[in-house]
Protein backbone atom coordinates (compact mmCIF):
# COMPACT_ATOMS: atom_id res chain seq x y z
CA UNK A 1 0.00 0.00 0.00
CA UNK A 2 1.45 3.40 -0.95
CA UNK A 3 0.84 6.54 1.10
CA UNK A 4 1.54 10.23 0.54
CA UNK A 5 5.18 11.10 1.28
CA UNK A 6 5.78 7.40 1.87
CA UNK A 7 4.18 7.58 5.35
CA UNK A 8 1.12 5.89 6.77
CA UNK A 9 -1.89 8.16 7.36
CA UNK A 10 -2.66 9.55 10.80
CA UNK A 11 -5.78 8.41 12.63
CA UNK A 12 -7.51 10.92 14.94
CA UNK A 13 -9.50 10.02 18.05
CA UNK A 14 -11.32 11.90 20.83
CA UNK A 15 -10.09 11.16 24.34
CA UNK A 16 -11.66 12.26 27.64
CA UNK A 17 -9.55 13.01 30.69
CA UNK A 18 -10.88 13.67 34.21
CA UNK A 19 -8.97 16.31 36.17
CA UNK A 20 -10.16 17.28 39.69
CA UNK A 21 -13.54 15.82 38.93
CA UNK A 22 -14.03 17.69 35.64
CA UNK A 23 -13.87 16.10 32.21
CA UNK A 24 -11.73 17.63 29.48
CA UNK A 25 -11.37 16.46 25.89
CA UNK A 26 -8.29 16.05 23.73
CA UNK A 27 -7.82 15.13 20.07
CA UNK A 28 -5.04 12.61 19.59
CA UNK A 29 -3.46 11.66 16.29
CA UNK A 30 -1.97 8.16 16.05
CA UNK A 31 0.40 6.89 13.37
CA UNK A 32 2.44 3.71 12.88
CA UNK A 33 6.13 4.38 13.36
CA UNK A 34 8.48 1.47 12.65
CA UNK A 35 5.41 -0.80 12.52
CA UNK A 36 4.18 0.23 15.96
CA UNK A 37 1.26 2.60 16.72
CA UNK A 38 2.41 5.89 18.31
CA UNK A 39 0.62 9.08 19.40
CA UNK A 40 2.31 11.84 17.35
CA UNK A 41 0.13 14.85 18.24
CA UNK A 42 -2.22 15.85 21.08
CA UNK A 43 -4.46 18.94 20.87
CA UNK A 44 -6.46 20.25 23.84
CA UNK A 45 -10.09 20.94 22.85
CA UNK A 46 -11.67 22.01 26.15
CA UNK A 47 -14.58 20.93 28.29
CA UNK A 48 -17.89 19.68 26.91
CA UNK A 49 -19.46 23.11 27.49
CA UNK A 50 -16.62 24.82 25.61
CA UNK A 51 -16.93 22.37 22.73
CA UNK A 52 -20.68 22.99 22.52
CA UNK A 53 -20.19 26.79 22.65
CA UNK A 54 -17.51 26.69 19.94
CA UNK A 55 -19.67 24.50 17.70
CA UNK A 56 -22.67 26.78 18.22
CA UNK A 57 -20.63 29.88 17.31
CA UNK A 58 -19.33 28.22 14.17
CA UNK A 59 -22.86 27.31 13.12
CA UNK A 60 -24.08 30.84 13.76
CA UNK A 61 -21.07 32.40 12.09
CA UNK A 62 -19.92 34.13 15.30
CA UNK A 63 -16.27 35.07 15.70
CA UNK A 64 -14.58 34.79 19.12
CA UNK A 65 -14.85 37.95 21.21
CA UNK A 66 -11.57 39.95 21.27
CA UNK A 67 -10.05 40.87 24.61
CA UNK A 68 -8.40 44.09 23.42
CA UNK A 69 -7.06 45.89 20.35
CA UNK A 70 -3.76 47.74 19.92
CA UNK A 71 -3.60 50.42 17.20
CA UNK A 72 -0.30 51.72 15.84
CA UNK A 73 0.94 54.04 13.09
CA UNK A 74 1.92 51.94 10.12
CA UNK A 75 2.15 53.18 6.53
CA UNK A 76 3.88 56.54 7.09
CA UNK A 77 6.75 55.20 9.20
CA UNK A 78 7.03 51.93 7.26
CA UNK A 79 7.18 53.65 3.85
CA UNK A 80 10.02 55.91 5.00
CA UNK A 81 11.77 53.05 6.84
CA UNK A 82 11.59 50.93 3.69
CA UNK A 83 13.19 53.74 1.68
CA UNK A 84 15.97 54.11 4.28
CA UNK A 85 16.58 50.35 4.00
CA UNK A 86 16.91 50.59 0.23
CA UNK A 87 19.44 53.41 0.59
CA UNK A 88 21.40 51.64 3.34
CA UNK A 89 21.09 54.80 5.42
CA UNK A 90 21.81 53.35 8.86
CA UNK A 91 24.98 51.59 7.72
CA UNK A 92 26.15 54.73 5.90
CA UNK A 93 25.66 56.91 8.98
CA UNK A 94 27.33 54.36 11.27
CA UNK A 95 30.37 54.31 8.99
CA UNK A 96 30.99 58.05 9.40
CA UNK A 97 29.81 58.77 12.95
CA UNK A 98 31.40 57.28 16.11
CA UNK A 99 29.23 55.57 18.70
CA UNK A 100 29.25 54.26 22.24
CA UNK A 101 29.59 50.50 22.72
CA UNK A 102 26.02 50.07 23.95
CA UNK A 103 22.43 50.61 22.90
CA UNK A 104 21.30 51.34 19.39
CA UNK A 105 23.74 52.48 16.74
CA UNK A 106 24.03 56.19 15.90
CA UNK A 107 22.49 55.46 12.50
CA UNK A 108 19.44 53.87 14.16
CA UNK A 109 19.07 56.82 16.53
CA UNK A 110 19.28 59.31 13.66
CA UNK A 111 16.84 57.32 11.55
CA UNK A 112 14.29 57.17 14.37
CA UNK A 113 14.69 60.91 14.98
CA UNK A 114 14.32 61.63 11.24
CA UNK A 115 11.18 59.49 10.98
CA UNK A 116 9.73 61.28 13.99
CA UNK A 117 10.51 64.66 12.40
CA UNK A 118 8.85 63.57 9.17
CA UNK A 119 5.55 62.22 10.47
CA UNK A 120 4.96 63.52 14.00
CA UNK A 121 7.58 66.00 15.30
CA UNK A 122 8.11 65.73 19.05
CA UNK A 123 10.81 66.54 21.57
CA UNK A 124 13.45 63.89 22.28
CA UNK A 125 11.82 63.32 25.69
CA UNK A 126 8.66 62.14 23.96
CA UNK A 127 10.44 60.06 21.32
CA UNK A 128 9.86 56.78 23.21
CA UNK A 129 6.13 57.53 23.67
CA UNK A 130 5.73 58.18 19.95
CA UNK A 131 7.80 55.10 19.05
CA UNK A 132 5.64 52.75 21.16
CA UNK A 133 2.59 53.68 19.07
CA UNK A 134 4.19 52.81 15.73
CA UNK A 135 5.10 49.69 13.77
CA UNK A 136 8.75 50.59 14.39
CA UNK A 137 8.71 48.52 17.58
CA UNK A 138 8.96 45.48 15.28
CA UNK A 139 11.39 47.04 12.79
CA UNK A 140 13.88 48.72 15.15
CA UNK A 141 13.45 47.00 18.54
CA UNK A 142 14.42 49.26 21.44
CA UNK A 143 13.66 49.69 25.13
CA UNK A 144 12.25 52.81 26.74
CA UNK A 145 15.62 53.43 28.43
CA UNK A 146 17.42 53.26 25.08
CA UNK A 147 15.07 55.91 23.68
CA UNK A 148 15.29 58.31 26.59
CA UNK A 149 16.51 61.80 25.85
CA UNK A 150 19.62 61.13 27.94
CA UNK A 151 20.48 57.93 26.03
CA UNK A 152 19.92 59.67 22.70
CA UNK A 153 22.33 62.49 23.49
CA UNK A 154 24.84 60.18 25.18
CA UNK A 155 25.37 58.79 21.67
CA UNK A 156 24.77 61.87 19.53
CA UNK A 157 26.93 64.26 21.57
CA UNK A 158 29.91 62.54 19.93
CA UNK A 159 28.87 63.95 16.54
CA UNK A 160 31.11 66.69 15.14
CA UNK A 161 30.46 68.90 12.07
CA UNK A 162 33.03 66.95 10.02
CA UNK A 163 31.16 63.69 10.72
CA UNK A 164 27.90 65.17 9.41
CA UNK A 165 29.65 66.63 6.36
CA UNK A 166 31.30 63.30 5.47
CA UNK A 167 28.03 61.37 5.87
CA UNK A 168 26.11 63.93 3.80
CA UNK A 169 28.67 63.84 0.99
CA UNK A 170 28.46 60.06 0.64
CA UNK A 171 24.67 60.12 0.98
CA UNK A 172 24.30 62.76 -1.75
CA UNK A 173 26.45 60.78 -4.15
CA UNK A 174 24.55 57.58 -3.38
CA UNK A 175 21.18 59.25 -3.99
CA UNK A 176 22.35 60.71 -7.29
CA UNK A 177 23.50 57.28 -8.48
CA UNK A 178 20.60 55.22 -7.10
CA UNK A 179 17.75 57.52 -8.09
CA UNK A 180 19.35 59.15 -11.14
CA UNK A 181 18.57 62.63 -9.79
CA UNK A 182 18.77 65.41 -12.36
CA UNK A 183 21.61 67.81 -11.58
CA UNK A 184 21.17 70.18 -14.52
CA UNK A 185 19.80 72.83 -12.16
CA UNK A 186 20.21 72.97 -8.38
CA UNK A 187 18.72 75.67 -6.15
CA UNK A 188 20.25 77.33 -3.10
CA UNK A 189 18.71 79.55 -0.46
CA UNK A 190 18.75 80.21 3.25
CA UNK A 191 16.08 80.62 5.90
CA UNK A 192 15.90 80.93 9.67
CA UNK A 193 13.98 79.34 12.52
CA UNK A 194 13.19 81.16 15.75
CA UNK A 195 14.03 79.49 19.06
CA UNK A 196 13.15 80.02 22.71
CA UNK A 197 16.78 79.80 23.77
CA UNK A 198 17.60 82.11 26.66
CA UNK A 199 19.91 85.03 25.90
CA UNK A 200 22.35 83.77 28.54
CA UNK A 201 22.62 80.27 27.02
CA UNK A 202 26.15 79.36 25.98
CA UNK A 203 25.55 78.88 22.24
CA UNK A 204 26.84 80.87 19.26
CA UNK A 205 24.41 79.69 16.57
CA UNK A 206 21.22 81.22 18.08
CA UNK A 207 21.38 84.98 17.51
CA UNK A 208 18.87 87.78 17.00
CA UNK A 209 18.36 88.85 13.40
CA UNK A 210 15.71 89.58 10.80
CA UNK A 211 13.37 86.64 11.30
CA UNK A 212 11.34 85.52 8.29
CA UNK A 213 8.47 84.47 10.58
CA UNK A 214 8.36 87.97 12.14
CA UNK A 215 9.73 86.81 15.53
CA UNK A 216 12.52 89.38 15.76
CA UNK A 217 12.21 89.29 19.56
CA UNK A 218 13.68 85.79 19.70
CA UNK A 219 17.07 84.29 18.92
CA UNK A 220 17.13 82.38 15.65
CA UNK A 221 19.20 79.75 13.84
CA UNK A 222 19.78 79.94 10.08
CA UNK A 223 19.91 77.08 7.60
CA UNK A 224 21.22 77.11 4.03
CA UNK A 225 20.48 74.25 1.64
CA UNK A 226 21.18 73.12 -1.90
CA UNK A 227 18.36 70.96 -3.26
CA UNK A 228 17.71 69.30 -6.58
CA UNK A 229 14.97 70.69 -8.79
CA UNK A 230 14.02 67.02 -9.13
CA UNK A 231 11.59 66.92 -6.15
CA UNK A 232 13.70 69.19 -3.88
CA UNK A 233 15.97 66.44 -2.54
CA UNK A 234 18.61 68.03 -0.23
CA UNK A 235 22.21 67.52 -1.38
CA UNK A 236 24.00 69.95 0.95
CA UNK A 237 23.14 71.95 4.06
CA UNK A 238 24.86 74.38 6.35
CA UNK A 239 23.76 75.65 9.77
CA UNK A 240 24.93 79.16 10.62
CA UNK A 241 24.41 81.93 13.16
CA UNK A 242 21.09 83.75 13.02
CA UNK A 243 22.66 87.21 12.73
CA UNK A 244 24.80 86.46 9.64
CA UNK A 245 23.38 87.96 6.40
CA UNK A 246 22.54 85.52 3.60
CA UNK A 247 24.99 87.16 1.20
CA UNK A 248 27.84 86.73 3.69
CA UNK A 249 27.20 83.04 4.28
CA UNK A 250 26.75 82.43 0.54
CA UNK A 251 30.42 83.29 0.02
CA UNK A 252 31.36 80.54 2.50
CA UNK A 253 28.92 78.13 0.91
CA UNK A 254 30.42 78.66 -2.54
CA UNK A 255 33.85 77.80 -1.14
CA UNK A 256 32.45 74.48 0.12
CA UNK A 257 30.58 73.89 -3.12
CA UNK A 258 33.85 74.21 -5.04
CA UNK A 259 34.87 70.84 -3.54
CA UNK A 260 31.40 69.34 -4.04
CA UNK A 261 31.36 70.33 -7.71
CA UNK A 262 34.11 67.86 -8.60
CA UNK A 263 32.00 65.06 -7.12
CA UNK A 264 28.73 66.20 -8.69
CA UNK A 265 30.32 66.83 -12.10
CA UNK A 266 30.97 63.09 -12.49
CA UNK A 267 27.23 62.73 -13.09
CA UNK A 268 26.52 66.01 -14.88
CA UNK A 269 29.09 68.26 -16.58
CA UNK A 270 26.91 71.36 -16.84
CA UNK A 271 25.34 72.22 -13.46
CA UNK A 272 23.53 75.52 -12.95
CA UNK A 273 23.01 76.88 -9.44
CA UNK A 274 19.88 79.02 -9.00
CA UNK A 275 19.55 81.54 -6.16
CA UNK A 276 17.82 84.82 -5.38
CA UNK A 277 19.14 88.35 -4.98
CA UNK A 278 19.51 88.08 -1.20
CA UNK A 279 22.68 86.02 -1.72
CA UNK A 280 24.43 88.48 -4.07
CA UNK A 281 27.84 89.95 -3.29
CA UNK A 282 30.95 90.63 -5.35
CA UNK A 283 33.05 88.33 -3.15
CA UNK A 284 30.56 85.47 -3.53
CA UNK A 285 30.64 85.75 -7.33
CA UNK A 286 34.41 85.78 -7.40
CA UNK A 287 34.31 82.48 -5.52
CA UNK A 288 31.43 81.09 -7.58
CA UNK A 289 33.23 81.78 -10.85
CA UNK A 290 36.02 79.46 -9.69
CA UNK A 291 33.75 76.56 -8.71
CA UNK A 292 32.69 75.28 -12.12
CA UNK A 293 29.03 75.95 -11.40
CA UNK A 294 27.03 78.05 -13.83
CA UNK A 295 24.33 80.23 -12.31
CA UNK A 296 21.02 82.02 -12.76
CA UNK A 297 20.26 84.78 -10.28
CA UNK A 298 18.32 88.00 -9.90
CA UNK A 299 19.23 91.62 -9.23
CA UNK A 300 17.65 94.29 -7.04
CA UNK A 301 15.54 96.32 -9.54
CA UNK A 302 16.05 99.67 -7.82
CA UNK A 303 19.85 99.28 -8.27
CA UNK A 304 19.49 99.14 -12.05
CA UNK A 305 17.31 102.05 -13.08
CA UNK A 306 18.73 101.96 -16.63
CA UNK A 307 17.24 98.52 -17.17
CA UNK A 308 13.88 99.55 -15.73
CA UNK A 309 13.75 102.54 -18.11
CA UNK A 310 13.79 100.34 -21.23
CA UNK A 311 10.46 101.03 -23.03
CA UNK A 312 7.82 98.29 -23.24
CA UNK A 313 8.11 98.25 -27.04
CA UNK A 314 11.51 96.53 -26.77
CA UNK A 315 10.12 93.57 -24.81
CA UNK A 316 9.40 90.35 -26.71
CA UNK A 317 6.77 87.70 -25.82
CA UNK A 318 8.03 84.33 -24.63
CA UNK A 319 6.88 81.02 -26.06
CA UNK A 320 5.18 78.19 -24.17
CA UNK A 321 2.00 77.90 -22.15
CA UNK A 322 3.79 78.52 -18.84
CA UNK A 323 5.20 81.84 -20.09
CA UNK A 324 2.24 83.16 -22.05
CA UNK A 325 1.87 86.19 -19.73
CA UNK A 326 5.58 87.06 -19.76
CA UNK A 327 7.54 89.41 -22.03
CA UNK A 328 11.31 89.84 -21.91
CA UNK A 329 14.08 92.24 -22.86
CA UNK A 330 17.58 90.77 -23.30
CA UNK A 331 20.91 92.58 -23.13
CA UNK A 332 24.44 92.42 -21.69
CA UNK A 333 25.76 94.31 -18.69
CA UNK A 334 28.76 94.22 -16.40
CA UNK A 335 27.59 92.91 -13.02
CA UNK A 336 29.83 92.00 -10.07
CA UNK A 337 32.97 92.42 -12.10
CA UNK A 338 31.99 90.45 -15.23
CA UNK A 339 29.79 90.97 -18.24
CA UNK A 340 26.65 88.89 -17.86
CA UNK A 341 23.59 88.06 -19.93
CA UNK A 342 20.65 90.08 -18.61
CA UNK A 343 16.97 89.19 -19.11
CA UNK A 344 14.42 91.68 -17.77
CA UNK A 345 10.94 90.15 -17.61
CA UNK A 346 7.51 91.73 -17.27
CA UNK A 347 4.84 89.41 -15.91
CA UNK A 348 1.20 90.54 -15.89
CA UNK A 349 0.29 88.09 -13.12
CA UNK A 350 3.18 89.35 -10.98
CA UNK A 351 2.06 92.95 -11.61
CA UNK A 352 -1.49 92.23 -10.46
CA UNK A 353 -0.25 90.41 -7.38
CA UNK A 354 2.13 93.22 -6.45
CA UNK A 355 -0.61 95.82 -6.92
CA UNK A 356 -2.88 93.90 -4.57
CA UNK A 357 -0.10 93.66 -2.01
CA UNK A 358 0.74 97.36 -2.37
CA UNK A 359 -2.92 98.36 -1.98
CA UNK A 360 -3.17 96.33 1.23
CA UNK A 361 0.10 97.79 2.58
CA UNK A 362 -1.02 101.35 1.77
CA UNK A 363 -4.36 100.87 3.54
CA UNK A 364 -2.58 99.47 6.58
CA UNK A 365 -0.13 102.39 6.64
CA UNK A 366 -2.91 104.95 6.20
CA UNK A 367 -4.82 103.40 9.11
CA UNK A 368 -1.78 103.71 11.39
CA UNK A 369 -1.19 107.31 10.31
CA UNK A 370 -4.87 108.19 10.93
CA UNK A 371 -4.64 106.67 14.42
CA UNK A 372 -1.56 108.80 15.05
CA UNK A 373 -3.35 111.91 13.79
CA UNK A 374 -6.30 111.18 16.10
CA UNK A 375 -4.01 110.85 19.14
CA UNK A 376 -2.37 114.19 18.35
CA UNK A 377 -5.77 115.84 17.86
CA UNK A 378 -7.05 114.56 21.24
CA UNK A 379 -3.92 115.88 22.93
CA UNK A 380 -4.39 119.31 21.33
CA UNK A 381 -8.01 119.34 22.51
CA UNK A 382 -6.93 118.46 26.03
CA UNK A 383 -8.55 115.04 26.10
CA UNK A 384 -5.13 113.44 26.59
CA UNK A 385 -3.01 115.07 29.28
CA UNK A 386 -0.84 112.40 30.86
CA UNK A 387 2.13 110.56 29.51
CA UNK A 388 5.19 111.81 27.72
CA UNK A 389 4.47 114.77 25.43
CA UNK A 390 5.09 113.94 21.75
CA UNK A 391 7.84 115.72 19.83
CA UNK A 392 8.22 116.20 16.10
CA UNK A 393 11.11 113.71 16.17
CA UNK A 394 9.08 111.04 17.99
CA UNK A 395 6.16 111.49 15.58
CA UNK A 396 8.51 111.16 12.58
CA UNK A 397 9.85 107.90 14.04
CA UNK A 398 6.33 106.51 14.50
CA UNK A 399 5.36 107.60 10.98
CA UNK A 400 8.51 105.93 9.63
CA UNK A 401 7.48 102.65 11.30
CA UNK A 402 3.99 102.97 9.80
CA UNK A 403 5.53 103.16 6.31
CA UNK A 404 7.45 99.89 6.70
CA UNK A 405 5.75 98.01 3.82
CA UNK A 406 7.50 97.56 0.47
CA UNK A 407 7.21 100.67 -1.77
CA UNK A 408 4.97 102.42 0.81
CA UNK A 409 7.54 105.16 1.50
CA UNK A 410 7.73 105.81 -2.24
CA UNK A 411 3.98 106.38 -2.58
CA UNK A 412 2.91 108.04 0.71
CA UNK A 413 4.25 111.53 1.47
CA UNK A 414 4.27 112.38 5.17
CA UNK A 415 4.91 115.77 6.77
CA UNK A 416 5.34 116.54 10.46
CA UNK A 417 5.10 120.18 11.57
CA UNK A 418 6.67 121.53 14.76
CA UNK A 419 4.44 122.94 17.48
CA UNK A 420 3.46 122.61 21.11
CA UNK A 421 1.70 119.49 19.85
CA UNK A 422 3.15 118.46 16.46
CA UNK A 423 0.83 117.99 13.49
CA UNK A 424 0.92 115.15 11.02
CA UNK A 425 -0.34 115.17 7.45
CA UNK A 426 0.05 112.68 4.59
CA UNK A 427 -1.04 112.21 1.00
CA UNK A 428 -0.63 109.74 -1.87
CA UNK A 429 1.92 110.78 -4.48
CA UNK A 430 0.03 109.79 -7.61
CA UNK A 431 2.96 110.61 -9.89
CA UNK A 432 5.27 108.35 -7.87
CA UNK A 433 2.65 105.58 -7.92
CA UNK A 434 2.33 105.86 -11.71
CA UNK A 435 6.12 105.73 -12.13
CA UNK A 436 6.32 102.70 -9.86
CA UNK A 437 3.66 100.83 -11.87
CA UNK A 438 5.13 101.86 -15.22
CA UNK A 439 8.81 101.31 -14.43
CA UNK A 440 9.18 98.64 -11.73
CA UNK A 441 6.17 96.59 -10.71
CA UNK A 442 5.76 93.32 -12.56
CA UNK A 443 9.46 93.27 -13.52
CA UNK A 444 12.24 90.89 -12.54
CA UNK A 445 15.87 91.35 -13.56
CA UNK A 446 17.62 88.03 -14.16
CA UNK A 447 21.30 87.50 -14.94
CA UNK A 448 23.35 84.45 -15.83
CA UNK A 449 26.60 83.17 -17.31
CA UNK A 450 24.64 80.70 -19.45
CA UNK A 451 24.99 82.95 -22.51
CA UNK A 452 23.76 80.22 -24.87
CA UNK A 453 20.47 79.69 -23.01
CA UNK A 454 17.29 81.06 -24.55
CA UNK A 455 15.17 83.60 -22.71
CA UNK A 456 12.67 80.83 -21.95
CA UNK A 457 15.38 78.59 -20.45
CA UNK A 458 16.70 81.41 -18.27
CA UNK A 459 13.24 82.36 -16.97
CA UNK A 460 12.18 78.76 -16.29
CA UNK A 461 15.57 78.07 -14.73
CA UNK A 462 15.08 80.91 -12.27
CA UNK A 463 11.53 79.79 -11.54
CA UNK A 464 12.95 76.49 -10.29
CA UNK A 465 13.83 78.51 -7.18
CA UNK A 466 10.38 77.51 -5.94
CA UNK A 467 11.79 74.06 -5.13
CA UNK A 468 13.97 75.40 -2.29
CA UNK A 469 11.17 77.71 -1.17
CA UNK A 470 8.83 74.73 -1.02
CA UNK A 471 11.41 72.71 0.91
CA UNK A 472 11.68 75.43 3.57
CA UNK A 473 7.90 75.79 3.65
CA UNK A 474 7.58 72.06 4.38
CA UNK A 475 10.15 72.32 7.19
CA UNK A 476 7.93 74.95 8.83
CA UNK A 477 4.79 72.81 8.52
CA UNK A 478 3.13 72.41 11.96
CA UNK A 479 2.39 68.68 11.57
CA UNK A 480 4.88 67.14 9.12
CA UNK A 481 8.61 67.68 8.59
CA UNK A 482 8.63 70.38 11.25
CA UNK A 483 11.82 71.96 12.54
CA UNK A 484 9.83 72.87 15.64
CA UNK A 485 9.80 71.98 18.44
CA UNK A 486 13.53 72.47 19.06
CA UNK A 487 14.48 72.34 22.73
CA UNK A 488 18.26 72.40 22.42
CA UNK A 489 20.67 74.79 24.07
CA UNK A 490 24.10 73.96 22.61
CA UNK A 491 25.58 74.34 19.14
CA UNK A 492 26.37 70.61 18.81
CA UNK A 493 22.79 69.58 19.60
CA UNK A 494 21.41 72.21 17.21
CA UNK A 495 23.58 70.83 14.38
CA UNK A 496 22.36 67.28 15.03
CA UNK A 497 18.77 68.55 15.15
CA UNK A 498 19.24 70.31 11.79
CA UNK A 499 20.75 67.15 10.28
CA UNK A 500 17.78 65.01 11.38
CA UNK A 501 15.40 67.58 9.85
CA UNK A 502 17.34 67.47 6.56
CA UNK A 503 17.30 63.64 6.63
CA UNK A 504 13.52 63.76 7.19
CA UNK A 505 13.09 66.04 4.17
CA UNK A 506 15.39 63.78 2.11
CA UNK A 507 13.38 60.62 2.78
CA UNK A 508 10.05 62.42 2.33
CA UNK A 509 11.06 64.02 -0.98
CA UNK A 510 12.35 60.70 -2.32
CA UNK A 511 9.10 59.00 -1.30
CA UNK A 512 7.06 61.69 -3.07
CA UNK A 513 9.29 61.26 -6.14
CA UNK A 514 8.86 57.48 -6.06
CA UNK A 515 5.07 57.82 -5.96
CA UNK A 516 5.18 60.27 -8.88
CA UNK A 517 7.18 57.80 -10.96
CA UNK A 518 4.60 55.11 -10.17
CA UNK A 519 1.65 57.23 -11.24
CA UNK A 520 0.61 58.97 -8.01
CA UNK A 521 1.10 62.76 -7.93
CA UNK A 522 0.64 63.94 -4.34
CA UNK A 523 1.80 66.98 -2.40
CA UNK A 524 3.83 66.16 0.71
CA UNK A 525 1.01 67.14 3.12
CA UNK A 526 -1.52 65.07 1.14
CA UNK A 527 0.90 62.14 0.97
CA UNK A 528 1.36 62.15 4.73
CA UNK A 529 -2.35 62.66 5.39
CA UNK A 530 -3.13 59.50 3.43
CA UNK A 531 -0.27 57.44 4.85
CA UNK A 532 -0.91 58.46 8.46
CA UNK A 533 -4.50 57.25 8.10
CA UNK A 534 -3.27 53.71 7.33
CA UNK A 535 -2.83 52.18 10.76
CA UNK A 536 -2.30 48.61 11.88
CA UNK A 537 -4.46 46.88 14.46
CA UNK A 538 -3.40 43.97 16.65
CA UNK A 539 -6.50 42.08 17.85
CA UNK A 540 -5.83 40.14 21.07
CA UNK A 541 -8.15 37.24 22.03
CA UNK A 542 -8.57 35.85 25.56
CA UNK A 543 -6.05 33.17 26.46
CA UNK A 544 -7.60 29.74 26.52
CA UNK A 545 -6.84 27.10 29.10
CA UNK A 546 -3.62 25.38 28.19
CA UNK A 547 -2.35 28.32 26.10
CA UNK A 548 0.85 30.08 27.17
CA UNK A 549 0.07 33.20 25.16
CA UNK A 550 -3.19 34.70 23.90
CA UNK A 551 -4.09 34.38 20.22
CA UNK A 552 -3.56 37.50 18.09
CA UNK A 553 -4.42 38.68 14.61
CA UNK A 554 -2.87 41.65 12.80
CA UNK A 555 -4.85 43.71 10.27
CA UNK A 556 -5.03 47.17 8.70
CA UNK A 557 -7.56 49.88 9.39
CA UNK A 558 -10.29 50.42 6.78
CA UNK A 559 -8.69 51.96 3.68
CA UNK A 560 -9.95 54.36 1.04
CA UNK A 561 -9.33 53.52 -2.64
CA UNK A 562 -6.43 56.00 -2.67
CA UNK A 563 -4.89 54.40 0.42
CA UNK A 564 -5.32 50.95 -1.14
CA UNK A 565 -3.40 52.24 -4.16
CA UNK A 566 -0.61 53.55 -1.91
CA UNK A 567 -0.29 50.20 -0.18
CA UNK A 568 -0.10 48.43 -3.52
CA UNK A 569 2.29 50.89 -5.20
CA UNK A 570 4.72 50.83 -2.27
CA UNK A 571 4.19 47.10 -1.55
CA UNK A 572 3.82 47.78 2.19
CA UNK A 573 1.71 44.73 3.06
CA UNK A 574 4.88 42.66 3.27
CA UNK A 575 5.63 44.51 6.53
CA UNK A 576 2.49 43.05 8.13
Amino acid sequence: MTYENGKEPRMASLTAKVIHGKTYYYARECQRVDGKPKIVRTVYLGSADELIAAATKRKQGQAPTPQSVDIAAFADVVALFDLAQQIGLVELLDRHIPKRDQGLSVGQYLLLAALNRAVHPTSKRRLADWYRDTALVRLIPATADQLSSQAFWNHLDFVEPQHIEAAERELSQRLIEMFQLSLRTLTYDGTNFFTFIDTRADATLPQRGHNKQKRNDLRQVSLGMVVSTDFHVPLFHKVYAGNVPDCTIFETVTEELRVRYRELARDCEHITLVFDKGNNSEEAFQTLDATGFHFVGSLVPSHHADLLDVPASRYQPLSGERLKDVRAYRTKKKVYGCERTIVVTHNDNLLHGQLQGLTTALEKARGKLRDLQAKLRRRREGRIRGGKAPTAASIRNQAHEALAGQHVKTVLRVEVAEGEVPTLSFETDQAALSRLIDKQLGKTILFTDNDDWTNEEIVLGYRSQHHIEDAFRQMKHPHYLGWQPMFHWTDSKIRVHAFTCVLALTLSSLLQRTLHQRGMDLSLPRMFDLLSGIRETLVIYPKKQGQRHPSTARALSTLSPEQEQLMRVLDLRRYL
